[in-house]
Parts: C-alpha cells; structure tokens; sequence
C-alpha cells in the first residue's frame, strides 16, 4: 500500500511532539528516576484523592491514592499501556486481522485510543480529505457523519443501498467511470475511500451482508481505496455468529475500524478506539498530541480496570447482556409499530442498533410535522431529512429510537403518531 497518496499535506507535515513523546517515555520509566523534564502539575495539588465504583456484579473498582495520582495526570496519546494491549487482544479473539503480522511498513495493525469514535472518525477525515476529493458513502446517514465531512469540502458519492446494506452492483457502476489504473494518477480524482456504518446503521438499523461485504472489499483492492468502517453497534447485533467484519478480511492494510464503548459501557465516559494500518493510525495520534492530547487518563484507568476483572469472557457476556436488552427493546417497538401504524406507513426489522426508520405513506416530508405538531401530541421523534447531504430535500422518514423508552411508553408514542398521521391526511 502507498498510503502517502492519501494524506493531506496537514497530515503528511504533522511531526511528533517532543513533549507528548517525553510523556511516553516518562510513564515507562522506572521509579528510580529523577526527572525535571516534564511540565506536568503536582497531583499532590488535586482535591481528588480516592474513588471506589460499584459495577453491576456488586464488586468494585478502587483507585486508591496512587492510582487517583496517575488517573488525574497526563498519559499518552495512543492511550495508556494496558487498555491498548487488552484491546489489541480482543481485536485479534474478534476479528482476526491479517495485518496482525504484518511489517510496520506495510500496514502493521496499530491501535489508538479516542475520545469515543466521533473523534477518531474527525481526525481520519481530516488526514485523507483535500477539497475536491470524492469519497463514497451511503445515505441516510448519521448527521454527525455529514457535518464531519462537509466543511471539507469533498465530494460526496451516494452509493444505493437497502434493507441489507450497501448495494456492490451499485458501488461497481459508480467505480466504471475509472480505470483501475488511475488511482495512481492524482489527476484523475479516484474515490479515496467508502465509508460505512455495517451493522445497524443510524438511522435504518440495517447491517451490511457478510458476502456484499466481500465483494465491496474486492472492489475496494481493484480501484485502490480505503475502507473507513465505523460500527459502534458491532456488539449489539442480534444475530449470532456476528457478520465478519471488514477489518477481518483486510489483506492490503486498507481498512481503518472504529469502534465505540458509548453504546455498551458508557457514552459520557467519551472512550472509543481506532484499529488500522499503523502508518496511518500514528498520523492521527500525530493529530491528536496538537489537539485533545489524549483521551481522559482517568476513564481509561477505570475502563481498564473493569475490562481486566472482567476478562475477555466477561466481557463478551456483558454484551451479549446489552445485546440482548435492545432486541427486546426493539421487539416492543416493533409491536408497537404493528398495532397502530399498520396501513400508515412501513419498515423493514432492524438487525441491530437503536433505530426503527419509518416511511410514512402519503406524506411527502415529515420534517414540519414533526417540528411544529409532534410537540403538541406530546411525542417527538427525528425527521428523516436530517439524515440526508441534502437536508432541505422533503423526506417521508422518521427515526424512532427505541433504546429509552419503556415498552408501554412506545406504545403511546406510536398511538399518538398514528392519529398526528391520521389527522394531517
């Protein structure tokens, strides 16, 4: 892989921070030494001193005064030592990538450590978009993800999609306008890279098939683009064995993988991990020792810590815990969406995530009813527009999101959308 054609002239520049590196050195160094080099505050000074958290089991996590000395104190940017090789193992027990083994130079798989996906995903952008570049995605998509990428002034390639992702036929026609060959030419503007959310994608919960995933990569290899593949729902998936992932199929070192803890530890702890080729991971650390420096000492220690006492197996019960909480939580609000939007409007059944996306029938845009009249039924839920480049364009969707709401409360609330429909027809 060459990936120097990727990055932007900012990210190419980036050079490591001779402070952020003293920091690195500093937290392996034995105790013996005696350092005057670091600027760090005295956490003799800090009103915090211990802290002990009760986690579901009924056992505990305690910093003691030391560890609140260091849970408070800079670390660094790639994340503290301990969390990144327990993720590195699960990486490898989940998904096997086969740069696992590679040279550093030809794409080692490298692991950071973020302040939740968002910021990962941020920074990845910023690394690979010039102005002018055209990347792929499919929409609807998270707005997040479009208020990201727009101020970067790329061009933005829609791929069709549907109830199972992404469609390749449709991604191998909009690729027919290039020769394969013409990656190497930066002239001819080939797509840098496809984004995608491939398992319950907000706002459609859909998941992206285990064979169209195949044949994308594929396509991926012969027109030479990266793979950004942002799955925050990976763990909440309701089917088992899980749909392999992108990263578990990545040969070249093409795929960078985003994953998230905010849906299945926390979302205020604000601790997420990027997984890819390690030329391009260290970029973004690079980024991130200028930016936010690195991702909050104290939440990594505590996830750290409940991830160790855990374990490997441990873990993955917890989440088949969550997993399963939301399959009953979509469930009712699939039951709920039968009883009163039958003949309404229509869906498909979410594999996973949070979100039932509805097309309601006859409507053409929902986005003022739901702004201007939802309000006074006493229920709101996400216009579909929002989730579109062209958010003016009038929409027929609405997102429910189910992962609130009591199931009783969801029975109200899709009553009293039936009779807002009822009333605007």
């Amino acid at each position: 892989m060459n990936y120097s054609r990727f990055l932007t002239a900012a990210s190419a520049a980036r050079k490591p921070s001779a402070l952020r590196v003293l920091t690195a050195i500093l937290n392996r160094a034995p105790e013996s030494l005696i350092s005057l080099a670091p600027g760090s505050p005295n956490p003799s000074t800090f009103p915090f001193k211990t802290a002990t958290f009760t986690i579901e089991d009924g056992k505990t996590i305690h910093f003691g005064e030391k560890m609140m000395k260091r849970a408070l104190q800079y670390s660094e940017s790639a994340g503290i030592p301990e969390l990144l090789s327990w993720l590195t193992r699960l990486q490898i027990k989940l998904h096997n990538p086969p740069t696992v083994h590679y040279p550093s130079s030809q794409g080692k798989m490298e692991i950071c450590v973020t302040c939740g996906s968002q910021e990962g995903l941020s920074k990845v952008f910023e690394m690979l978009i010039n102005p002018g570049d055209n990347i792929l995605l499919s929409e609807p998509i998270y707005s997040g993800t479009i208020q990201a990428l727009c101020p970067l002034g790329c061009n933005i390639i829609t791929v069709a999609s549907d109830e199972n992702g992404i469609i390749p036929e449709s991604l191998k026609e909009i690729l027919s306008k290039w020769e394969p060959e013409d990656s190497k030419n930066p002239k001819k503007k080939t797509p840098k890279f496809l984004y995608t959310v491939p398992n319950g994608s907000n706002p459609t919960g859909m998941s992206l098939k285990g064979d169209r995933k195949k044949d994308i990569y594929e396509l991926a290899r012969k027109y030479d683009f990266l793979i950004v593949e942002d799955d925050p729902y990976y763990f909440l998936q309701i089917n088992k064995p899980r749909v392999p992932t992108f990263l578990s199929m990545d040969v070249d070192g093409r795929v960078i993988r985003a994953d998230s803890f905010s849906k299945i530890l926390s979302s205020g702890l604000r601790v997420g991990f990027l997984t890819g080729p390690k030329p391009l991971i260290e970029r973004v650390i690079l980024h991130m020792q200028v930016s936010t420096m690195h991702t909050s000492t104290f939440t990594q220690l505590l996830i750290s810590q409940l991830l160790h006492q855990w374990g490997e197996e441990g873990f993955l019960a917890h989440v088949d815990r969550v997993a399963d909480f939301y399959r009953k939580q979509r469930d009712a609000s699939l039951a709920a969406a039968e009883k009163w939007l039958s003949g309404l409007a229509e869906w498909h059944i979410p594999t996973a995530s949070m979100f039932l996306w509805i097309k309601v029938k006859g409507i053409s845009d929902m986005k003022q009813l739901i702004e201007e009249k939802a309000l006074k039924k006493e229920v709101l839920f996400a216009p579909g527009n929002v989730f579109y480049i062209d958010s003016s364009a009038p929409s027929p969707y609405i997102r429910a999101s189910f992962s609130l709401a009591s199931p009783e409360q969801m029975d109200v609330a899709f009553q009293r959308l039936a009779q807002l429909i009822k009333e605007h027809l």
